[in-house]
């Protein structure tokens, strides 16, 4: 069986594999998580945007706090991808296939203060939280604990990056 890829190039669905789980809930998973693995990959770069252009009296930690932030994204990216291909299926994972699939808002290109880069990531974040809090829901739906563990702890951390982010906008 194929698939297409993002960039309308033909790829293989599924590999074998010895993981005991119907054909139909594989593909149903590694469509949930590559379509995850792009919003994620979009979300990291967004974060290094803001990363590299704050400005503002809160620069350096906000600086740093974003450059943490990213890698925790890009350690799920990797789990995400790695679920994807353990199920049997094909890691749609450049940046022209995130950039084809992501859900996320455009990140404003506009901006340079501080807390205008915090309110742009919060409203990320909170978007992602959601959409991965939904996949939690489907992978406990088809049955796929381990999907639903992964996706539970990424959900764990984006609600925690997102605590940071709104922090920085509480008085």
């Amino acid at each position: 069986m194929t698939t297409k890829t993002m960039n309308g190039k033909a790829a293989k669905a599924l590999f074998k594999t010895s993981i005991d789980m119907p054909t139909e809930q594989r593909e149903q998973m590694i469509g949930l998580l590559n379509e995850h693995l792009a919003c994620t990959f979009d979300l990291l770069s967004q974060t290094k945007q803001a990363h590299w252009n704050v400005k503002g009296s809160h620069f350096i930690g906000l600086h740093k706090m974003f450059d943490e932030f990213a890698k925790g994204l890009e350690k799920y990216m990797d789990e995400l991808a790695e679920r994807a291909t353990s199920l049997g299926g094909y890691a749609q994972g450049t940046v022209r296939m995130a950039a084809a699939s992501s859900q996320l808002d455009e990140y404003p290109i506009d901006i340079v203060k501080d807390v205008d880069h915090v309110k742009a990531l919060s409203a990320r974040y909170a978007a992602l939280a959601t959409m991965i809090r939904e996949a939690i829901d489907t992978a406990d739906e088809a049955c796929d604990a381990d999907t639903a563990d992964l996706l539970t702890d990424f959900s764990r951390d984006l609600d925690k990056w997102l605590w940071f982010l709104e922090a920085h906008l509480q008085a």
